[in-house]
């Protein structure tokens, strides 16, 4: 396959990189330099900078300043200096001009902006990798943001994206490193967070759900989306007023309790998680704002987290446990949905894990850090060559942005009390709901067919067992290979015996006078002695050999 000037320019600048950080401890630390749970990892103990390695994602363009942002989910790639400089990464674009924003928006909702807009900034907002934000004025007077997609974008992506699958796919089979690392499953994993994040109709509907799930909370503010202006090159919402979070000024903060909004902010996340299966991926503070009504805005739900009903009942389980302290516990969950190998001794990963989070008893807001817990956690299985699923790595994230809001508004916050409270109100929720009608009826046919199927089971089981007919299978052994086993056995005595017959008839032979002669003796008694020789010499390699090697195995 011939590759065009752009696409060779690509691989060129992709396999420099990975030159460079191929055999950095960067990406080997986990296996190499993984410290103790009780001490933390400094950026100076390796042979590149954090801030280097995201310049140079960041040069390499937008889809890679994307596959950093994703590998800061990852703690079981990377050392935590650099997951926190991968977080923020962020590209320095340019301006789209405001002709071509005229254009696009014209294409894609067959409207002028005049006509749209009673009134629309041309100078944008904010310009990010994907698009760019201006504010404007529908005709009702009501003020709105509006996200349009870059030109070309989508192009340029799915050009980097085949290259990276294309390139991923030949590490992983020539590459141990790229096998121990699923380097493709981690570039797949891009692909779709990627694809999702480029259709804003995806993220016109996060942002309708998100509000819907949301709407008992009072403090929370989710913008709504102006559905007859949005497409998939196009996003308009709500105008969110105010400011970053993390920004509210100290005199503010003396003014203001912040405890109710940080009380709702938590348990809306704890709802999101647990009992709705959808939530916010990305609460870093940059997405997270303060109104001047005292509400916490949530935005950019362009990426979403969603988790199963199996997995919100492992979470549920886990916040328990982590609320509880009980290490152990939480241990034994996190080892009860992860991949390794079962001889494999787990009481390090188990005793680590008891420390930590012994650590954090009686901890306030201000030093306790749930989210980072759970990632350390995932350090210390990934040490051990325990793979947790990645959904725990989501959630660890999620409550690490958490953290450092509630540790700003509200340093003395006991965030594990109202995790603790809320989690048993909703087990309480969900208990009711199990006793709901609908649910109930499902219980009552199952119960029924056992009812029915009853009888005729009972009846048969008692003719067998008067009949003595009753057999009772047992998968106790693996019957071909204890056959196996025999039958080898039996294959060598025979063999044996063979070799017995072969040399006792080879010496009666040998006393009976032959014009044909081998080296002085009857040639035939001397054939029966080489077959003899060859069978006995082939049994003890056998023995000696193949047979030792099966046991080392």
């Amino acid at each position: 396959m011939s590759l065009l000037p752009d696409q060779y320019d690509k691989y060129i600048r992709f396999f420099k990189f990975m030159m460079k950080y191929w055999n950095s401890d960067v990406f080997s630390y986990t296996e190499e330099k993984m410290a103790d749970s009780e001490s933390e990892i400094e950026s100076e103990n390796f042979d590149h900078s954090p801030e280097e390695l995201a310049e140079d994602l960041k040069s390499m363009g937008p889809t890679y300043v994307k596959l950093g942002q994703l590998l800061s989910t990852r703690p079981d790639l990377l050392p935590p200096p650099f997951l926190d400089a991968l977080a923020t990464l962020q590209d320095d674009v340019e301006i789209v001009d405001y002709q071509e924003v005229e254009t696009i928006f014209k294409e894609e909702l067959g409207v002028r902006i005049s006509k749209a807009f009673a009134s629309f900034e041309k100078e944008p907002l904010a310009s990010a990798s994907i698009g760019q934000v201006h504010r404007a004025v529908l005709h009702s007077g009501k003020i709105v943001a509006v996200k349009v997609q870059r030109p070309g974008i989508r192009k340029r992506f799915i050009e980097d994206l085949d290259t990276l699958m294309s390139i991923s796919e030949k590490l992983e089979t020539y590459s141990e490193m790229g096998r121990n690392y699923a380097i493709h499953s981690v570039i797949e994993e891009l692909r779709y967070v990627l694809l999702k994040e480029l259709d804003y109709t995806l993220e016109a509907q996060n942002l309708a759900t998100l509000k819907k799930n949301l709407v008992e909370f009072e403090h929370m503010f989710i913008p709504t989306p102006i559905l007859d202006y949005c497409s998939a090159k196009v996003l308009t919402m709500e105008f969110v007023e105010g400011g970053k979070i993390t920004k509210v000024s100290p005199l503010k903060r003396l003014d203001i309790s912040f405890k109710p909004l940080v009380d709702e902010l938590v348990k809306s996340y704890l709802k999101q998680i647990i009992v709705d299966g959808f939530a916010h991926a990305d609460p870093h503070p940059g997405n997270v704002y303060l109104t001047p009504e005292n509400k916490i805005a949530l935005m950019d739900l362009g990426m979403v987290a969603k988790f199963s009903n199996e997995m919100q009942e492992i979470i549920l389980k886990l916040m328990i446990g982590l609320s509880n302290y009980d290490g152990s516990r939480v241990a034994d969950i996190l080892l009860s949905i992860s991949e390794y190998d079962e001889k494999k001794d787990v009481s390090n990963f188990k005793k680590d894990v008891i420390r930590k989070i012994q650590e954090n008893e009686n901890a306030r807001a201000k030093d306790l850090q749930t989210g980072r817990v759970l990632i350390k956690m995932n350090q210390m299985a990934a040490k051990e060559g325990i793979h947790i699923p990645v959904e725990l790595n989501i959630l660890g994230k999620i409550l690490l942005n958490l953290d450092q809001i509630v540790a700003y508004l509200a340093p003395k916050y006991d965030v594990q009390k109202t995790i603790k409270d809320y989690v048993q109100l909703l087990m309480q929720q969900r208990m009711k709901e199990n006793l709901k009608p609908e649910n109930l009826m499902e219980v009552f046919l199952e119960m029924k067919e056992l009812t029915e199927n009853l009888p005729y089971r009972l009846n048969k089981f008692s003719e067998l067992l008067a009949d003595n007919r009753l057999k009772i299978k047992v998968d106790a052994i693996d019957e071909q290979r204890f056959t196996g086993a025999f039958q080898k056995v039996a294959n060598r005595i025979t063999a044996g015996l063979i070799i017995a017959a072969l040399i006792i008839g080879a010496a009666m032979l040998v006393r009976v006078p032959s014009s044909w002669t081998i080296a002085g003796y009857p040639g035939f008694a001397f054939i029966l002695f080489v077959i003899a020789a060859i069978i006995g010499l082939y049994l003890l390699y056998e023995i000696l050999l193949k047979d030792e090697s099966k046991k080392e195995k």
